[in-house]
């Protein structure tokens, strides 16, 4: 029926490879004299999503989500992960091998102090960690009286048989009508920032910030248009781009050249070098730069300046052109998502539609507007229990039929060159119980409780997080993930600085697009999320504010299943905003969908008192 063409639904896990490949590992560690090594999921850019080649984790554990870490010593391991993966974990992970820890409850730090003993050396590599992760690291291993021992090649890779090759995907430009800035000038604005802390250099290691900086974009990493590269911006000339030369095709390489000193990535390190040996400031983020730029810095007589990533807040506010692209690429993907809705709704009913049925589904609805450039991540597409795992990935394995008195919780997205998607719909498959009516009504008033959100300028994520959890407390219930995230433009689908989320520092500016996506997930039994994109914006006027006010603009367009609200829980400002929403919905998208969708469209969006 449909095809999927950016996403795959192997089996990936290797569990039964793990044990094998820990032994292998041990004994590799007794050659070099360790004691034990810690393998976080990551690559040397510090990336969310990595190349295959960087999969480590994922080689010797059999665990393939996309964050966690896991410590080998010689007589123990034990993985880490957040609460988005425990269950997941538990699936993956050979628990005669590993013990499953909570990354956040009891965090790495807290394991190796019990665990290590006095006089042993802990091996790590520097690439892989960044500065401040390094220093706890460090910290952890001298509370135990042992020591951590930077190591200059990862032994994983020394046992790693068939280990894929870098990737080598052509950088292309991302032009003006999209990015709304030229290079040069986002170039002076990072050197002006670099003025006020009196940088001499600034290294850009993160390759989201780099890709944004010279406008170009990429296909080096999984769902994400990123760059593998890293710069360095010194406060005279041109930066330094550390771009491996076969991925500049065509013109690139001359139109990158006007602007940068290209330069191969085995360079990095020597100029660093350089740079530290003329006694210069280099100015890097200790909370993304891996750890190894620090140390070459160091050692070579540098003056480290430690500081924010300047580049961080400006990707995240959004220009003109990029806002009016977001809404555009909002509109196209609503538009898709509406269409994947109706069709579910006729074909679900049937029970013979599986999850993998409707992943492919959505992506081909989405393949139809003809500007798909890849999906933003791999779908997230959930029934009855499956919806309880946050991050559930289905494969030919899991894949389980949709059945009748289930929810279904799909997370999608999409990238597009004007603007990057993501989205959660929770639908109910026959008539739904009291149960899931309330559960969801609970995460909707949450849901618009955000949306609806007045707010001083210069409000952080945390001060705003509480509003979507308030109502699901008061039942005694939560969720284990944050509220909301940054959005990239045709970039990370997770992007920082800025998240709604108890742990969310970073203040709100106008121009900072996010996402809005409390849950509930009931183990074992079935799952509920209502994620919309929203934009940071001026809050309509008041002629007795004192302070600037700041508020959200809903930018997804799709609808949210009526038939899973219990009206008499809602309030009428509730109501309201969810029927002024849902009549948006349908003066945009009806005009763009065939006439059965209009229809079904018409029944999805009609006011709750109907």
């Amino acid at each position: 029926m449909f095809e999927a063409h950016f996403q795959s639904f192997d089996d990936r896990g290797e569990r039964g490879e793990s044990a094998p490949r820990i032994a292998a590992l041990r004994a590799e560690l007794a050659r070099r004299g360790l004691d034990g090594f810690v393998v976080p999921r990551a690559d040397r850019y510090q990336n969310e999503y990595v190349p295959p080649c960087a999969e480590r984790l994922a080689w010797l554990t059999g665990f393939t989500g996309s964050a966690g870490v896991a410590i080998v010593l010689a007589d123990r391991a034990a993985i880490f992960v957040d609460g988005r993966y425990q269950v997941q974990a538990a699936d993956e992970i050979d628990s005669a091998v590993f013990a499953i820890e909570h990354l956040i409850e009891r965090p790495p730090t807290a394991w190796i102090e019990a665990n290590l003993t006095a006089g042993k050396k802990l091996g790590y590599s520097p690439w892989l960690h960044t500065v401040d992760g390094a220093e706890q690291l460090a910290r952890a291993c001298a509370a135990a009286g042992a020591a951590l021992v930077a190591v200059a090649d990862n032994p994983v890779d020394a046992i790693w048989t068939a280990r894929p090759e870098p990737p080598l995907g052509a950088v292309v430009v991302h032009e003006l009508r999209y990015a709304g800035e030229d290079a040069r000038q986002k170039i002076d604005r990072v050197r002006a920032e670099m003025q006020k802390v009196s940088a001499d250099a600034l290294v850009v290691s993160d390759p989201h910030a780099v890709s944004w900086l010279f406008n170009i974009r990429g296909s080096d990493i999984p769902h994400t248009p990123v760059v593998l590269a890293s710069a360095i911006v010194a406060k005279a000339g041109r930066p330094a781009l550390y771009v491996d030369d076969r991925k500049l095709i065509g013109d690139v390489r001359d139109r990158l050249d006007k602007i940068a000193a290209l330069r191969s990535p085995g360079d990095l390190e020597r100029d660093l070098a350089a740079l530290a040996g003329e006694r210069r400031a280099v100015r890097l983020d200790p909370a993304t730069c891996p750890d190894a730029i620090a140390r070459i810095v160091g050692s070579h007589g540098g003056k480290l300046l430690r500081g924010s990533d300047p580049i961080a807040p400006m990707k995240a506010v959004k220009n003109a052109t990029e806002i009016a692209g977001a809404r555009a690429a909002q509109l196209r993907d609503g538009t898709a998502v509406t269409r994947f809705l109706a069709w579910f709704d006729r074909e679900a009913p049937s029970g013979r539609l599986s999850e993998i049925d409707a992943v492919e589904a959505l992506e081909s609805f989405r393949r139809d507007t003809g500007q798909l450039k890849d999906v933003s991540f791999p779908t997230i597409a959930g029934a009855g229990p499956d919806g309880a795992i946050v991050h559930y990935r289905v494969n030919r394995k899991s894949n389980r039929r949709i059945g009748q008195g289930e929810l279904f919780l799909i997370d999608s997205g999409g990238q597009y060159l004007d603007g990057t998607t993501d989205i959660t719909r929770t639908v109910a498959v026959g008539a739904p119980t009291h149960d899931f009516r309330k559960n969801f009504t609970l995460v909707l008033k949450g849901h618009i409780a955000i949306a609806r959100a007045v707010f001083p300028d210069g409000t952080t994520g945390a001060q705003l997080d509480t509003l979507a959890r308030q109502f699901l407390w008061r039942a005694g219930r939560d969720f284990d993930h944050g509220t909301g995230h940054g959005v990239g433009s045709y970039l990370s689908v997770h992007e920082g600085p800025a998240r709604i989320a108890k742990a969310g520092a970073a203040p709100l500016r106008r121009g900072m697009i996010l996402s809005n996506e409390p849950g509930y997930y009931r183990a074992g039994a079935y799952g509920i999320r209502i994620e919309n994109l929203v934009l940071v914006s001026e809050a309509p006027p008041d002629a007795e504010a004192e302070k600037t006010l700041n508020a959200f603009e809903t930018l997804t367009l799709a609808p949210i299943d009526r038939r899973l609200i219990e009206p008499e829980m809602m309030s009428d400002e509730e109501v309201a905003w969810l029927d002024a929403y849902h009549a948006r919905v349908r003066a945009v998208i009806a005009p763009l969908v065939d006439a059965p969708t209009q229809q079904w469209l018409d029944r999805a969006t009609a006011p709750l008192a109907s």
